[in-house]
């Protein structure tokens, strides 16, 4: 038997609907042939084909003499850097069919101006990354250790007041320093997330982190403005294990001031504010007293675990106890001017400017949070004085709130005391040495401005606040600008003569004595100043970004909203 006739259909089930021509010649009874059979004659090597055997359309067709793939390549861990990234070559950005606008990012301006405008950019419309630098390892950093990194200097930056929008920068600042920059922070009140995302068709990697821990050390916060300058800085090779290093070191800095300067500030504080609204030497001295005690009950309070609305209201009684003894023992004292100067010390201004600035940059949720801890530390230190005054009235204390309406009549010591409150703030925010005097003239000139038009031009207490605010803050970032440094030590120790410590007691003092009517005016006074003191600050820093951006074509984007339709 032929192979041809070995290959025939053995039955009528295998018979296909192709039959041969007639008049062909077919060896056996209705023997039909398939389409697909394979001609005679055709020489095959032995066992090329069999019955059963099947073949994919995927599959290389004999004779044809291809390379062997190469082998698949095993799935990577998250902690090994991409394969398409090279440190050296880093890959182009991705250029949109409109193209990539012009964006001028000069060397000269601060890394925070630079990064505030590729973040307001869609990822696709951000300019080419810049030249990353050298790196040991030439593949570059492992991604999961850079955004490790990142999550660290930003929760130090949050934790110590700074602003969701500078932290947002920050992070973006170090992500880009070492290659990554199709990355996106994401920044709230207690949760620090970032996404990496290398290409369009790679997995994004992300990672969070808490923030459980907040602490006053403005100390701390320039140390970490000054690595992520350096990171941002071509000029200055950082690598990873460094920058970890001197983060580590940046965490274990003692602060600069220890605890008796810190209440001993503290006293200075509350006496100097006392004398602004009025006080005398005996006034000063009862004030500074009060506000002491209130800060060694709260270190105790904090050092046995109470929450700080606790800590703020133990803190309020001291000064208020004091002010209500002086005027029960008939001293000849401006009561008022004690209890005011005590609460200076307490109002939580630097919060209250962090939350407004918060909102006014877009950043609602952190701004909700923040502005809802400044009403918790406000509503402690209402509850504290107001228990005070309470049984003070009951003990027939007699508590006049016009005794401390009268300013003094000698310019020089209102602004010497405007500086002495700036500095003894400043010591309280833990701030660098060098920082202490600039910020101490910038109080003071606030103060003259405040007192040129409110007291010299009769304008209302709210625009002069907001004015001397405004300068406040335009001060605070060129100062900020010339370090290369976070503007929050140039201004919040500088807002200090001007927190309405006055309008708060006074609002306190006619709930007291059930003038609910005339106590919440006064409240509501005290609210509008802190509004003034945070939208002037804003404001003033905002005006510094806008018009002192010299020889740069940088525009910081702002969100568009439509009004009302």
């Amino acid at each position: 038997m032929t192979d041809a006739e070995d290959r025939k259909p053995k039955s009528d089930e295998a018979r296909s609907g192709f039959l041969p021509p007639a008049g062909t010649a077919v060896d056996g009874d209705m023997s039909t042939t398939s389409e697909f059979a394979i001609p005679e004659g055709l020489a095959l090597h032995r066992g090329a084909v069999s019955e059963s055997e099947t073949t994919s359309e995927f599959a290389v067709p004999d004779g044809l003499d291809v390379s062997h793939a190469p082998a698949a390549e095993s799935e990577g861990s998250a902690f090994t850097p991409p394969n398409t990234y090279s440190a050296k070559y880093p890959p182009s950005a991705f250029t949109p069919p409109s193209g990539i606008p012009v964006v001028s990012l000069t060397k000269d301006v601060p890394w925070q101006d630079r990064m505030r405008t590729m973040l307001r950019m869609p990822v696709a419309e951000r300019p080419a990354p810049e030249p990353v630098q050298r790196h040991t390892d030439e593949a570059g950093p492992a991604v999961p250790r850079v955004l490790d990194l990142t999550l660290r200097i930003g929760e130090l930056l949050l934790a110590g007041g700074e602003g969701a929008e500078d932290v947002e920068a920050a992070m973006f600042a170090v992500c880009r320093s070492y290659g990554l920059d199709r990355c996106e922070p994401n920044v709230t009140f207690t949760l620090l997330a970032i996404s990496y995302q290398p290409s369009l068709v790679d997995d994004p990697v992300t990672a969070s982190r808490t923030v459980r821990r907040r602490g006053t050390d403005y100390t701390r916060l320039a140390a970490v403005y000054q690595l992520v300058d350096d990171l941002s800085d071509d000029e200055t090779a950082v690598s990873l294990e460094e920058a970890y290093r001197r983060l580590a070191e940046i965490r274990r800095n003692r602060h600069p001031y220890p605890g008796w300067a810190l209440t001993v500030a503290s006293g200075a504080l509350a006496g100097a504010a006392s004398v602004l609204v009025g006080g005398d030497l005996l006034v000063f001295v009862a004030a500074a007293l009060g506000a002491m005690l209130g800060d060694r009950l709260a270190w105790l309070c904090a050092g046995r675990g109470l929450p700080e609305f606790y800590q703020f209201t133990v803190a309020a009684m001291p000064p208020a106890a004091i002010g209500v003894a002086l005027t029960v023992g008939h001293v000849d004292v401006k009561a008022s001017a004690v209890i005011t100067g005590g609460l200076f010390a307490l109002l939580p201004g630097r919060a209250l400017v962090a939350g407004v600035q918060d909102g006014l940059t877009g950043f609602y949720i952190t701004a909700s949070a923040r502005l809802l801890e400044v009403l918790y530390f406000f509503v402690g230190i209402v509850a504290g004085v107001l228990l005070v005054l309470y049984f003070g009235v009951q003990l027939g204390a007699r508590l006049n709130p016009d005794a401390a309406l009268g300013a003094s009549d000698e310019p020089v010591l209102m602004i010497g005391a405007s500086m002495l409150l700036s500095l003894a703030f400043a010591v309280l925010l833990q701030q660098e040495r060098s920082t202490v005097v600039w910020v101490t003239l910038n109080g003071g000139v606030a103060w003259v401005v405040y007192g040129a038009m409110h007291y010299a031009g009769d304008i209302s207490p709210v625009a002069s606040t907001a004015a001397a605010a405004g300068l406040v803050g335009l001060f605070g970032q060129l100062l900020s600008r010339y370090q290369f440094a976070s503007a929050l030590p140039y201004t919040t120790a500088a807002i200090g003569p001007l927190l309405p410590g006055s309008a708060t007691y006074f609002g306190l003092l006619g709930i007291a004595q059930s003038k609910v009517d005339e106590g919440l005016v006064s409240l509501s006074s005290a609210v509008a100043l802190a509004m003034a003191i945070a939208i002037g600050v804003n404001l003033g820093s905002e005006i510094s970004r806008m018009f002192l951006r010299i020889g740069s074509a940088e525009k910081r984007r702002a969100a568009k909203r439509t009004r009302g339709f």
